[in-house]
């Protein structure tokens, strides 16, 4: 039986080198790959160039990578919780690309799909369209987009099993679905893994060919990135 499991997280970053192109799942702090993260952190892997939809927060999630300036350029949809990043972004210590949320999904997915660009009618005659192709269908205007070139892809799910089906809980099947596949590698660290067979196939939301590496992952933090309660 075909098995994607790793021991560890450590052997899951295996091969991560400087200066590579690397997705992140994860919504604000919801569904984000901690352990992994949190490994390339102690590996001090310098010159990445990150695709996520936003850049965690100053002492967690992406922010980890950001306090060493590990990040040569970073590649998300909103970024408004992180001081350092935008420090390092107006300081242009950092090269920034954003990216409207719909379309950097959709980037995401069509890697995954093996399509190599789409029309897409958001960012027409902003300054996402600058310097790319764009065409008129109907009665409206779209600009080209391309699919994105990554090395690894990490993603974090509920549960998983050893095959690499993966199942998403709540919020965190946000870019983490459309991650999986959409690189050379993808990894995944779950909450729970269990033996193939154990999981529904009517359950499950990406089947395991999209996942090169699997493994049970540990001290889930879970953040909350604002946190509303009501008053006393």
């Amino acid at each position: 039986m075909i098995t994607k499991t790793v021991k560890d997280v450590h052997e899951a970053c295996r091969g991560v080198q400087d200066g590579m192109t690397i997705m992140f799942g994860g919504f604000g702090l919801c569904g984000i790959p901690e352990n992994a993260i949190a490994e390339l952190d102690r590996l001090n892997i310098q010159n990445l160039t990150c695709i996520s939809n936003n850049a965690g927060v100053d002492d967690f999630g992406l922010g980890l990578l950001l306090r060493k300036k590990q990040i040569k350029k970073m590649i998300a949809s909103y970024v408004g919780e992180n001081a350092e990043f935008e420090r390092q972004m107006l300081a242009e210590e950092m090269e920034v690309e954003l990216v409207p949320q719909g379309t950097l999904a959709q980037r995401c997915q069509a890697a995954q799909s093996g399509i190599p660009a789409f029309f897409t009618p958001a960012g027409y005659g902003t300054e996402v369209a600058e310097g790319k192709e764009t065409r008129k269908f109907g009665d409206k205007h779209y600009v080209l987009e391309e699919a994105f070139k990554a090395d690894f892809s990490f993603v974090k799910a509920w549960k998983g099993d050893t095959a690499g089906n993966l199942i998403f809980k709540g919020t965190a099947r946000n870019f983490n679905p459309v991650m999986c596949g959409a690189a050379k590698i993808t990894v995944a660290e779950v909450e729970e893994l269990v033996p193939a067979g154990e999981l529904d196939p009517n359950q499950i939301h990406i089947p395991g060919i999209f996942v090169q590496r699997i493994f049970q992952g540990e001290k889930f933090e879970k953040r909350i990135e604002q946190l509303t309660v009501r008053k006393k």
